[in-house]
């Protein structure tokens, strides 16, 4: 049976105070910083991509501008980290996948929804597409959807979802490489997001969680430690 949610913060809580004591307080001290800046108000979701430099360069794209979540929808294909161009940013980012035996994509959609996000699906050819510089931040958090390299978006992903974005062009190509397109969405939407007055930082409870897997990842053998102290804290009742 699962612990309750302020079970489960309290019982984080205490596990990033005790890992602490096993990093630099100069780690800390970005952790912390970092931290400040990250936002879940924009989410990314990946529908199928199959080749992954161009995943993980989005990946690289979210942690540096700080978008904390990535969706991965797996329906055909399977998404693996290229070490080589994700540059370890997976590991600060909370990847969310959808591999099931059912509809990914439903699943995805429903579970977003849930968590209060309005899906907005990339696409050129939708006539209600609205255009980068117009798109509505303050509606609400937003799940920004980008598809395939060849074939874009599933049928279901565009006619699902809730509203559409475009990136205006001037020229005679039809689309820009998935991660140039979720490079310039995200550092557009950004920008719009840390000039306004929306309340886009993350939450206190956000934060804990996301800081003891950024711990966990960043010290040797943290699952040891964590046992250690577990152990402890039962022995003293």
């Amino acid at each position: 049976m699962d612990a309750p949610p302020f079970l489960m913060l309290m019982i984080e809580s205490e596990l990033v105070e005790y890992l602490e004591n096993f990093a630099s307080e100069r780690r800390v001290e970005i952790f912390d910083k970092v931290l400040s800046d990250r936002t879940k108000y924009i989410s990314v979701v990946l529908e199928d991509i199959f080749q992954p430099h161009n995943a993980s360069a989005v990946l690289r794209t979210c942690d540096c501008l700080g978008v904390q979540e990535v969706n991965i929808i797996e329906n055909r294909n399977e998404y693996n980290v290229n070490p080589d161009v994700a540059l370890g940013s997976d590991k600060w980012l909370t990847l969310v996948k959808y591999k099931g035996e059912g509809n990914n994509t439903y699943e995805a959609y429903k579970d977003l929804r849930s968590r209060g996000y309005r899906i907005v699906a990339t696409s050129l050819h939708e006539k209600e597409a609205v255009s980068l510089d117009k798109f509505d931040l303050a509606k609400g958090p937003v799940a920004l959807v980008f598809g395939t390299e060849m074939r874009g978006l599933s049928k279901q992903a565009v006619e699902e979802a809730d509203e559409y974005l475009k990136i205006p062009m001037y020229g005679f190509t039809e689309s820009y490489n998935i991660s140039v397109s979720a490079a310039i969405i995200i550092y557009e939407l950004v920008a719009i997001l840390r000039k306004s007055t929306i309340s886009w930082q993350m939450s206190d409870e956000e934060k804990i969680s996301v800081k003891l897997n950024w711990l966990r990842n960043s010290i040797k053998k943290s699952e040891l430690l964590e046992k250690k102290y577990i152990g402890m804290k039962n022995k003293r009742g």
